[in-house]
């Protein structure tokens, strides 16, 4: 298990390496590095609820999408990163919810981020 956290954070760090920026003030890079408390609930290799470090990051870049290209940014970002690092598309559903997080982009690999507002 340590093995595959190592591995994740592994790719997390190369995402940040080569993420081209984004042209508003949340890259996918930044939206990636917020997440990394997350990590293992989000791979499903850790505890049945995010901890209270995961909930407390992604309530912070939730705080920094402000505008509608920051969430579409950001969305895009996640739908195109999220199958590389192994995350479970059913633990990505909970993560409002029990971090209280008012989003309103549907949470779904399938998800038109041209739509999200």
């Amino acid at each position: 298990m340590a093995e595959k956290m190592v591995w994740v954070h592994g790719l997390v760090v190369l995402a940040l390496i080569i993420a081209s920026p984004v042209v508003d003030a949340v890259s996918c890079g930044d939206a990636v590095s917020a997440l990394i408390p997350c990590g293992s609930f989000l791979v499903g290799v850790g505890a049945p609820k995010p901890s209270s470090e995961c909930c407390a990051s992604a309530q912070s870049l939730n705080k920094l999408t402000t505008t509608t290209a920051d969430r579409r940014a950001v969305c895009q970002c996640f739908v195109k990163s999220g199958p590389s690092f192994g995350v479970k598309p059913a633990r990505t559903k909970l993560l409002p919810s029990l971090c209280k997080l008012n989003i309103n982009i549907p949470i779904s690999p399938n998800v038109d981020c041209n739509k999200v507002q």
